[in-house]
């Protein structure tokens, strides 16, 4: 179980820190790719670093890059199982004068090129969660926005968003003084806005979560667990993952209700309803599972 728990950090992470519009598929300049070293005893740690005119990618999966390449979740893509399990390494050159926004784009030519992915975009009716205010309105604190907190738009500052942790605890720093950390049967979160929330309990959920609260602020607040349901929550999170897990971990998911995912949201103001919505997907035809040579 040790190895299960110290890997459960990766797959926290949530692909947002360059959300600007993709752009004409421009090239890096220069980029390698490896496999990622496997988790060791300090755990796992994965994160995108991007300053000046150098990219780094940490132990992404496949299933990562494609999101960060096309603006989807990872709930949005389909595809083969292993792209969730293999990760890989990128460093990256910026061609002269390119902005950090082109870096998506820059991403999915180098996935199509070196592992000759192919993809197609489909629209499916999926049952869901929407995440809404609930009667009262929002119990959140609004964090208050710091100067300069918006420079992403200039697309030339740095960006630092990374993931990591071990025995049984996690937290990400998300960039812009956004950040969370779970341990001890709660969730801590730090100015985070609620499509990051959404994003956060979709990994914990048993189906896709969707951010209809039309709330644009960020937001410092805690949610508290069952030890049974955080238990489950990391479980389908490494689940989403694609992490394998062993059978002990598997039989975890009896114990535990779901009931307080639901009733921490709640003490939120928000709530969870379950409903169908129709999803843009993004088709994974065929890829590569070695990248062609660096």
């Amino acid at each position: 179980m040790n190895s299960f728990w110290r890997a459960i950090p990766a797959l926290l992470l949530p692909v947002a820190a360059l959300a600007q519009a993709p752009v004409a598929r421009p090239e890096f300049e220069v980029a390698s790719i490896k496999p990622s070293t496997p988790a060791g005893e300090d755990g796992l740690s994965v994160g995108i670093h991007v300053d000046g005119a150098q990219v780094r990618c940490i132990a992404f999966s496949l299933r990562d890059y494609i999101a960060l390449a096309y603006g989807v979740k990872n709930y949005q893509i389909s595809g083969p199982e292993w792209i969730t399990a293999d990760r890989y390494d990128i460093s990256a050159k910026l061609p002269a004068g390119a902005a950090r926004e082109q870096v998506r784009g820059m991403v999915a030519t180098l996935l199509a090129d070196r592992f000759q992915m192919k993809v197609r975009r489909e629209t499916k009716e999926l049952p869901v969660y929407a995440l809404v205010v609930a009667k009262g309105g929002p119990k959140m604190k609004e964090a208050p926005q710091s100067a300069g907190a918006d420079s992403a738009g200039a697309g030339r500052g740095s960006v630092d968003v990374t993931a990591g942790g071990s025995h049984g605890s996690s937290g990400a720093n998300l960039g812009n003084g956004s950040s969370f950390t779970m341990g001890d049967n709660r969730f801590d979160a730090v100015k985070l806005t609620m499509p990051l929330f959404a994003d956060m309990v979709a990994r914990f959920a048993d189906r896709p979560v969707v951010d209809t609260t039309e709330l644009k602020g960020a937001y410092d607040f805690s949610l508290q667990f069952s030890p049974d349901d955080f238990r489950a929550i990391r479980i389908r999170a490494a689940i989403s993952a694609g992490i394998s897990l062993p059978p002990e971990a598997m039989r975890a998911l009896d114990g535990a209700s779901g009931d307080s995912l639901f009733a921490a949201v709640e003490t939120l103001g928000l709530k969870l309803d379950a409903r169908k919505a129709p999803l843009e997907m993004l088709v994974v035809d065929s890829i590569s599972r070695t990248p062609s040579e660096n």
